[in-house]
């Protein structure tokens, strides 16, 4: 089999409608968009969830929940993570580390696996267990 020698099985693809060419092509005139009307016209088009006037579907529906884009903001660093540091820990140096995406603004650490090195956090919030942690593996958290 040559690139040559390929093509397409017999009725796989359809040959593309050529409209407005002539009364023969059975889509000539109005090229099959039927006569007057908004959508007989360039340019003619409804609003998605459009319904003709009725209150459309989306804003019939009660709306519920929230996601707050503050969320986003805030990075969890699990206690596992953090013992691969040691010394003054900070925002920067976790950014610096990878444990922290470089758009996160604020970081808390979450007691999540065990810290082995001892670590000084400062700006960097710790749930109580997490705190309890640090401080048993002679650390200490200054927020």
């Amino acid at each position: 089999m040559k690139l040559n020698d390929l093509h397409y099985t017999d009725g796989s693809r359809q040959t593309a409608k050529r409209v407005g060419r002539g009364a023969g092509s059975d889509l000539g005139k109005t090229a099959g968009r039927g006569h007057k009307g908004q959508h007989s016209r360039s340019g003619g088009y409804k609003k998605t969830g459009f319904e003709g006037g009725q209150m459309p579907l989306q804003r019939r529906i009660p709306k519920r929940g929230f996601h707050s884009a503050e969320a986003a903001k805030v990075a969890e660093v699990r206690l596992d993570s953090l013992s691969k540091l040691s010394g003054d820990v900070d925002l920067a140096a976790l950014k610096q580390a990878g444990l922290v995406s470089r758009l996160a603004r604020r970081a808390k650490v979450v007691k999540t696996g065990e810290i082995t090195s001892a670590v000084n956090l400062s700006g960097v919030a710790a749930t109580a267990g997490a705190r309890q942690a640090i401080e048993a593996a002679g650390g200490s958290v200054a927020e």
